[in-house]
């Protein structure tokens, strides 16, 4: 009978101990720290939507407690009462306001604003809530009234497009285009043949090119032999040149004026024909002396042997 009464407590206590750790792991889970010692305060709100049990109550940021529990107020309509549990050392001042924050994905927290007094809250007390704005809704409250206002302009480019769209018009200019886009495509096969042949072009050029550079370096040589030739006309005596040529020039002038006179012989023989024709016939009758000593020399030599 002992023995059976005893693994009976055995079995009821090891029960009650699965329960207990069950309930401190859930806690522990949601990060209530039930060794940890906090203060509990209370905050009343309208609306807690997003708002969970084990939500962060924050101070500048800082995770100093997180929310205990979320119960309706039956005494007071309308109203949610939510629990803070927050760090035991966190002395929060008279007129503290703990505001419900919401995020982008709806999810809500709890910050605090201090008020900078001297007087503290005692615990247990209530605390002034207040109701952030959400994204969402300041969101809705910016752009839905603009949006409001786009509609009648996007409705009127809607119909501006489509009546754009059915115009016949586009149609024909469409059919163009394809049109200007077959003959891009025959210019452009055409190009490419051009551009085959370019090769030869492209061979001819530097043959071209390689007398252009030929020819260049003649001309160098030429402008070298015009500079040396400058130099020597610069450094030659031009003054005795000019004198030497005036001098000539002098002496033909006088060699001119004797032919022309006829106190001269050349003069006579340019001049007087008559001296030219005397002159003339004495060479021919020179020429027949000359003759005919070559055929009767007898006449003219004597030859006497001794």
């Amino acid at each position: 009978m002992k023995k059976k009464y005893t693994k009976e407590f055995v079995i009821g206590a090891s029960a009650v101990l699965a329960i207990l750790i069950l309930l401190f792991g859930i806690d522990y889970l949601k990060g209530i720290n039930i060794f940890k010692a906090a203060n509990y305060y209370y905050v009343s709100y309208t609306d807690v939507a997003g708002l969970t049990q084990s939500a962060p109550v924050t101070l500048n940021g800082y995770k100093v407690g997180l929310v205990r529990e979320i119960g309706y107020e039956y005494d007071n309509p309308g109203h949610v009462l939510v629990e803070l549990s927050l760090d035991k050392k966190l002395q929060i001042t008279e007129g503290t306001e703990a505001v419900l924050v919401t995020d982008m994905l709806g999810t809500s927290s709890i910050e605090l604003h201090m008020n900078p007094t001297s007087k503290v809250h005692k615990i247990g007390d209530h605390l002034k809530g207040v109701q952030s704005t959400g994204l969402m809704q300041t969101l809705s409250g910016d752009l839905l009234p603009g949006v409001s206002g786009l509609m009648p302009k996007i409705d009127s480019l809607l119909t501006a497009v489509t009546t754009i769209a059915t115009d016949p018009a586009l149609a024909s200019s469409l059919k163009r285009m394809d049109n200007i886009m077959a003959n891009l495509e025959t210019t452009t096969q055409r190009l490419n043949q051009a551009m085959a042949s370019l090769p030869g072009v492209t061979s001819d050029a530097k043959v071209t090119m390689d007398n252009v550079k030929t020819i260049t370096g003649n001309l160098t040589t030429v402008t070298e032999d015009l500079g040396k030739v400058s130099g020597e006309l610069r450094d030659a005596p031009l003054d005795s040149m000019l004198v030497n040529v005036y001098q000539l020039s002098e002496s033909l002038k006088e060699i001119t004026a004797q032919l022309n006179t006829k106190d001269s012989s050349l003069g006579l023989l340019i001049n007087d024909p008559s001296f030219y024709n005397n002159l003339n016939a004495s060479v021919a009758s020179l020429d027949s002396l000359l003759i005919d000593v070559k055929r009767n020399p007898k006449r003219y030599i004597s030859i006497k042997l001794l």
